[in-house]
Formats: structure tokens, C-alpha cells, sequence
């Protein structure tokens, strides 16, 4: 694999192109764990989507490790599909953890994309790692997105 600056600038345009999938499982994602956690969370649209991608793809860095994890899951087949398992669940938590941002998010968008995970299930022909991509995009952008209560305001444990 080579990534390249146009290489990161097509996997940006891919994971856009990906909202019309991925927003609904934020969304249902997001009222799954409002309801385990008795609060309720703001769901998002689509132009919260573009902002968080845009933010996540303009940061220093992160693109070409974020391009980097997108193409890899969405290449990522193994014949029969168990014997991959551990190495999609592997790159989607560190996809959902890298698009959430750092510390504590960092850690939250790892725990949720198993919730997501779960929720996600791709089409007969997909690739292996298709739906761990679509949950780690929707664990990841949840995460960094503002709408849970707890995330307004200061925290009541800052020095």
C-alpha cells in the first residue's frame, strides 16, 4: 500500500460520500446508548457529518493515518470471514478511536464501535472489513460530535 496526498484526497471524498450510511447509525447509535444510560443524546445530520470529516481530514497528521486504516478495511476480506475477525475489530477500534480525537474520546469511540459494530451489518458481497468501516466512521464522528449532556459545559473535575 502507498498512500500519497491523492491517495488521502480520495479516501476524504470516500468517507464524505459515506454519510447517507453512516449518520443513520450515528443516530442509532447514539438513542441505543441514550437508553442504556437513561439521558438523551442529540442526534446529527448530514452537515455535521462533512464538518466532523472535514475537521478530522485537516489535522496535522491524523489524514494519512485515517486515509491509511479507511482503505485498508475497505480492501480487507479474508475467505470465510472468521479468521479475519480479529484483524477488522482491530482496525475498526483504531479507526473509530482515531476519528474521535484524543483522550478520553479517544477511548469512548473504541468502547462504541462495538456497539455499533454490532448494529452494522454489510450487504452478501461486501468485504470483510465493510461494516467494521461504516461502524468505526459512525463510533468515531458520534464520539467527536457534541449532543451528550455530560460533554456541555466544564468539567466538574478540571483543577
Amino acid at each position: 500500500m502507498r498512500v500519497t496526498p491523492a491517495v488521502v484526497a480520495e479516501e476524504y471524498e470516500w468517507v464524505r460520500g459515506r454519510a447517507d450510511v453512516v449518520v443513520p447509525l450515528v443516530n442509532e447509535t447514539r438513542a441505543h446508548l441514550g437508553e442504556q444510560f437513561g439521558t438523551d443524546v442529540d442526534s446529527i445530520d448530514e452537515a455535521a457529518y462533512y464538518d466532523a470529516v472535514e475537521t478530522v481530514f485537516a489535522d496535522g497528521d491524523r489524514p494519512v493515518n485515517v486515509a491509511a486504516l479507511v482503505a485498508l478495511l475497505r480492501a480487507l476480506d479474508v475467505e470465510g470471514d472468521y479468521p479475519g475477525f480479529v484483524v477488522d475489530e482491530l482496525l475498526g477500534r483504531e479507526l473509530a478511536a482515531m476519528l474521535a480525537g484524543d483522550q478520553p474520546l479517544r477511548l469512548l469511540a473504541e468502547a462504541t464501535f462495538h456497539v455499533a459494530d454490532v448494529r452494522t451489518h454489510g450487504e452478501p458481497n461486501d468485504t470483510a472489513g465493510a461494516d467494521d468501516l461504516d461502524a468505526a466512521l459512525a463510533a468515531g464522528i458520534q464520539t467527536r460530535l457534541p449532543g451528550w449532556p455530560w460533554t456541555e459545559g466544564p468539567s466538574p473535575f478540571s483543577v
